[in-house]
């Protein structure tokens, strides 16, 4: 515990509030989901993102590449220590929502696969095409639908 709370501390400032916000959202978003399904829990967050004029991640700007970097770090910092077990739908609207209020333009991708029997969904976020919660790479073994969610997709705000 100790520990825990010793390297908390270690963090920068930024990073500790994009940790606590999103630690804090995860059960949030987890029960908006049980309660009141995706539309409305995508809608709910699409209200209360700040309508400032965004922009892609911009490789070519390591400032931006390293919020957006830091802030994926954050969210599976979180959903780690949080209670139960954070869903990839879950987290990926966590980081969504987070970069969207730091005026990063992504996007929630969620796509689908077929392993035998099972159907299986996975979702993730996207910025400038590349996954941002996807250390291996693991969507893309998915196909994922182009526009089945507007609100969450750059081509449509």
């Amino acid at each position: 515990m100790w520990e825990l709370l010793r390297r908390f501390r270690a963090l920068e400032p930024n990073a500790r509030g994009l940790f606590l916000r999103a630690v804090t959202l995860l059960p949030f978003i987890s029960l908006s989901l049980r309660l009141r399904g995706f539309r409305s829990t995508q809608a709910s967050l699409q209200k209360r993102i700040a309508k400032d004029a965004s922009s892609g991640c911009d490789s070519s700007d390591p400032g931006k590449t390293e919020r957006t970097a830091l802030t994926a770090r954050m969210v599976r910092s979180a959903a780690h220590r949080s209670l139960g077990t954070a869903t990839c739908l879950e987290r990926s609207l966590v980081l969504w929502w987070l970069l969207e209020g730091q005026g990063i333009t992504s996007s929630v991708r969620i796509g689908t696969r077929k392993s035998g029997h099972n159907f299986e969904a996975h979702a993730w976020v996207e910025c400038d095409g590349v996954a941002l919660n996807e250390p291996e790479e693991a969507h893309k073994h998915y196909a994922a639908f182009d526009e089945a969610f507007p609100i969450l997709n750059v081509a449509n705000k």
